[in-house]
């Protein structure tokens, strides 16, 4: 078949070819954009390339023209810049909740929106070997079933694990299905991506009194079923505001959500901006210290993050979580006492 039998295809070629080839620093000239469709079985012409230049101009491609002796041509504005493309790889990267071999085929994906010059770029960037990714390969796929319920309005069903102590594994630790065994269902409402985490958050019409809010990792979940049910909880989900929800809740895993009243040392101002946002009321303790009252659910993940911190961190309420500092200190004193003889 002659190559002139190609020509209707000429444009989208040309279009591929400064997609896929040319950038600021990549131009490429006539005889090169003529070889570019050779190899595609185009036949074309010199001056055909400049009317077909000047086609894609008017249809609103930024096909920049430098001019010279001989002029060359480059794809100035994409879809996405390079920095924008930086910034979703580095996202796809450090993301746990997606399986390295899924981060691969994401990263090149996006890679192949840049030029291939650019691409090798931030191709060189990428170091994902050595990172902690979840072992569940179906945890891009559950986020698809879940949107999926999202926009039916349906209740799904699945299971939930946790790691535990396995002496009988090779690893010495394997995961468990959590709730006997037994498959959830709830209502699904938002998934919310936090501190490199995929979570679901859903109204859970059996637990509490009368069902409550309840958050998941969706690398965690698995075998999600879409049910014919209708959801439930619309009009808590409608009162919740999500990000003072997460605030208090995520990084700390769950427990119960109360107003827990801190003394921080001064230098510890951007951390407590960083964990519970910028719109905290802040009060003078003296020289050195500030008085914060925030919303947190207390949880040992909440008290150990505390610890973290030593003198610098005190609980000044309520009442109970700081008797149950208190015994929280004495038993992890008495822990090394003992050891001590």
């Amino acid at each position: 078949m002659a190559k002139s039998a190609n020509q209707k295809l000429k444009l989208l070629y040309l279009v591929e070819i400064l997609q896929q080839e040319t950038d600021e620093d990549h131009p490429m000239d006539v005889a090169g954009l003529i070889s570019a469709l050779d190899r595609r079985g185009i036949a074309a012409e010199r001056k055909s390339i400049y009317d077909d230049m000047e086609t894609l101009q008017q249809y609103g491609l930024d096909v920049v023209t430098v001019r010279g002796r001989s002029n060359t041509y480059y794809l100035g504005e994409r879809d996405f810049q390079l920095p924008e493309l930086k910034l979703l790889v580095d996202a796809v990267q450090s993301a746990k909740f997606i399986t390295t071999r899924k981060s691969r085929e994401l990263i090149k994906k996006i890679c192949a929106l840049a030029s291939r010059h650019e691409a090798g770029l931030m191709q060189r960037q990428v170091h994902i070997q050595n990172q902690a990714k979840t072992f569940n390969e179906h945890t891009y796929y559950n986020v698809d079933a879940i949107q999926n319920a999202l926009g039916k309005n349906r209740q799904i069903r699945f299971y939930y694990y946790e790691w535990t102590i396995d002496p009988t594994s090779s690893k010495r630790f394997a995961r468990r299905r959590r709730h006997e065994g037994k498959p959830y269902q709830i209502s699904p409402w938002s998934l919310l991506w936090d501190d490199e985490f995929y979570y679901l958050i859903a109204w859970d019409d059996e637990a509490g009194d009368g069902g409550m809010i309840k958050h998941y990792r969706v690398d965690k979940m698995s075998d999600i079923e879409l049910l014919d049910d209708k959801r439930l909880g619309r009009q808590a989900f409608e009162a919740l505001d999500i990000s003072e929800y997460s605030k208090g809740v995520f990084g700390m895993f769950g427990g119960q959500e109360t107003d827990v009243k801190l003394r921080v040392a001064n230098r510890l101002i951007g951390v407590m901006v960083d964990r519970f946002g910028s719109d905290l009321y802040v009060s003078p303790s003296g020289s050195e210290y500030f008085c914060i009252t925030v919303k947190a659910a207390v949880s040992p993940q909440f008290l150990s993050w505390l610890f973290g911190f030593g003198r610098d961190v005190q609980v000044l309420s309520p009442t109970a979580l700081v008797q149950q500092v208190r015994r929280e200190i004495d038993e992890i004193a008495d822990l090394y006492n003992s050891a001590e003889k």
